[in-house]
């Protein structure tokens, strides 16, 4: 039996397995596909918000932390991919480990990647409230009112993903597409203005400073995750087995390039400036500036705005499908299974995501946090809950295969070699808290899966008896 067509467990990749969810079984082509993975990573985002906080860890090592980052997460994407070479499911991650590994690794694989699409679709709520805010400010001197803010901003989001995947899949496609087409065209014309120059200093890594390294990696880790999500739309992808590990492994790759050249331009860009990388609030408006083309860094800004808003759709999109497979295997109620009929998406499921999504972000704000630091903290919540299903997938796929007849030596190799990075990034991401807020988001974390797991327990004592 070859490998593109065989399956584990319970989990078919026919056109059937589709049907069986009630979900529209092929509406999704492959740059659909990948627009779903690309959105989830929110590139222009990182660009924007994430890359100026690296700079102040990594200086002029910001591209090296990048280049780091996607060699890790493209360990990640391969043992992803492989699994996705095997099966088709709504479920994504959740369904590879728990068809694999003891349920009790798949009841925490579960719990860690809801987590994650929760607190990284209320972040990026968060960060398009903080953008939302800086172009009101900038053109009317004018903060909207947060709240009414971020339930507008979700509950577009929740009604475009209700509505229509392939439509959800394009407006996605479209921002994203936008997005990074005007950052590009930024850093294109900066070299015009400023002089062709090869900067030494970044390449040499200059003034690297060794201590900090593990939080910049940490931090970096958040730009990429949530790559693997075009795994949630195993039930709606046109041949599924091809066109969802492809996208995976090239939004690993696709990102990893543009965040390297953004951050080795950033770094460029902003030297002999009186403002530091770190300090502004909008770093792409002023190279836009530098490169003589002001009114791009306003599109720009609006640009991440739009993307944080196409992230949260992803998040949304791809919870959904996760709760939808959760309650097929009795770990929620039966009714987050359901689909609408009309529309052949999970209904019930998508307006729980956003609103948990809302009502985080929400929580978050009346407690006066800004939306920059909604963005910071939830992101920072969401990568243990990725780190988390990364590696309990990584660690399952040796065993399938094994099961399938296709043991490999290589691919068991890359899968510890895999276990052993995220165990790495993990440990950095409990060492380098900058504060108390921060330090204690592992521990909450922790509890979360006891309480997930204790969850399991009693349901499947429950399901025992009966």
């Amino acid at each position: 039996m070859s490998e593109s067509t065989t399956t584990t467990g319970n989990v078919s990749p026919q056109p059937g397995a589709a049907e069986s969810y009630g979900l529209r079984a092929g509406a999704l082509g492959p740059l659909e596909t990948l627009a779903q993975s690309v959105s989830a990573t929110a590139p222009s985002t990182s660009a924007s918000l994430t890359i100026p906080l690296i700079c102040v860890l990594a200086g002029n090592a910001t591209w090296f932390v990048y280049l780091l980052a996607t060699a890790s997460m493209l360990l990640v994407g391969f043992c992803v991919s492989r699994f996705a070479r095997l099966s088709a499911s709504p479920g994504s991650l959740y369904s590879y480990t728990a068809d694999t590994l003891p349920p009790v690794c798949g009841a925490a694989a579960a719990w860690g990647l809801l987590l994650a699409y929760f607190a990284t679709g209320a972040s990026v709520a968060g960060g398009a409230l903080y953008y939302a805010t800086v172009l009101l400010q900038q053109f009317f001197h004018w903060s909207p009112p947060a709240l009414p803010t971020l339930a507008i901003v979700c509950a577009v989001a929740g009604t475009i993903a209700y509505r229509d995947v392939k439509l959800s899949a394009e407006v996605m496609l479209w921002i994203e597409a936008v997005s990074v087409g005007l950052i590009l065209i930024v850093l294109a014309l900066l070299p015009v203005r400023i002089g062709l120059q090869l900067d030494t200093r970044q390449f040499q890594l200059q003034g690297l400073p060794i201590s900090s390294l593990g939080t910049a990696l940490v931090l970096s880790i958040f730009s990429f995750v949530g790559f693997e999500s075009a795994t949630t739309l195993g039930g709606e992808a046109r041949e599924p087995l091809k066109t969802i590990p492809r996208a995976v492994l090239q939004c690993a790759l696709l990102s990893g390039v543009f965040f390297m050249l953004c951050a080795y331009s950033e770094v460029l860009g902003f030297r002999g400036e009186s403002t530091a990388l770190s300090d502004t609030t909008s770093p792409l408006h002023l190279l836009a500036r530098k490169a003589g083309v002001s009114p791009l860094g306003v599109a720009i800004d609006g640009g991440a705005f739009i993307s944080m808003f196409a992230c949260v759709l992803a998040c949304a999109t791809a919870a959904a499908r996760v709760l939808m497979r959760m309650a097929r295997s009795g770990l929620l109620p039966a009714a987050l299974e359901r689909t609408s009929r009309r529309h052949g998406t999970p209904g019930a499921g998508i307006i729980l995501s956003t609103a948990l999504i809302f009502t985080a972000s929400a929580a978050m704000v009346l407690d006066h946090v800004t939306g920059y630091s909604v963005y910071d903290l939830c992101g920072s919540a969401a990568v243990f809950g990725f780190l988390t299903a990364y590696a309990l997938v990584a660690a399952a796929l040796p065993f399938a295969r094994r099961a399938l007849g296709q043991h490999s030596h290589f691919v068991a190799a890359v899968s510890f070699l895999t276990v052993a990075v995220i165990v790495l990034i993990a440990v950095f991401d409990v060492h380098s808290a900058a504060d108390a807020v921060h330090a204690r988001i592992p521990w909450l974390y922790l509890a979360y899966i006891a309480a997930g797991l204790a969850w399991y327990a009693l349901r499947r004592r429950r399901d025992a008896k009966h």
